[in-house]
């Protein structure tokens, strides 16, 4: 790129790594949401998750 700045395709391995945690985390947390919900216990949600949907 014209102004040195690296392609967006070129992301560090701590990138990717932090990503995936983050993607991991985000997974683990629906995951007990929809075990808490079928078992018909109450389900709390952080109010900035609620924006996402």
């Amino acid at each position: 790129m014209p102004d040195g700045t690296p392609p967006l395709f070129d992301v560090t391995r701590s990138e990717r790594r932090q990503r995936r945690r983050q993607a991991e985390v985000f997974g683990a947390a629906a995951l007990r949401r929809a075990l808490a919900e079928k078992a018909g216990h109450p389900v709390v949600v952080a109010q900035h998750l609620e924006n996402l949907a």
